[in-house]
């Protein structure tokens, strides 16, 4: 169990700190994975009992490894696999949810109003 290997870039993607491997893979190499204050390369092997603080696009992370996982499992399986020493005030700081992606895409019923509430609003100004 000792000799596995896992690169740091398949444990984020596994772990789900990140959504694709292709942006652990970006993080590692743009300098937002570190360990002991030292940017890592995505193909670093990953040990046990190893911290790494990474800053993702919505937040920032603090983890102990506590485990490898080779494969990408649900959220509630993948958390056992690392222990989340995060202090508060970066959980906070980040925004809405920890493990949500930012999709790009606006939020339903926020914005410009639909064509028919145009037309109720429409209506209401003109009486």
């Amino acid at each position: 169990m000792e000799n596995e290997k896992l690169r740091i870039d398949k444990y984020l993607w596994s772990i789900r700190v990140f959504k694709t491997r292709g942006q652990a893979s970006d993080a590692c190499d743009s300098g937002r994975v570190k360990m002991n204050g030292t940017s890592v390369k995505a193909s670093k092997h990953v040990h046990v009992g190893e911290e790494y603080e990474i800053r993702a696009q919505e937040r920032k992370w603090v983890i102990e490894v506590t485990g490898l996982l080779h494969t990408r499992k649900a959220y509630s399986e993948a958390q056992q696999f690392y222990k989340d020493l995060t202090p508060p005030e970066d959980l906070d700081s980040g925004g809405s949810q920890g493990s949500s992606f930012y999709t790009g895409k606006r939020q339903s019923k926020v914005g410009r109003p639909t064509k028919v509430q145009r037309r109720d609003l429409d209506q209401f100004l003109d009486k």
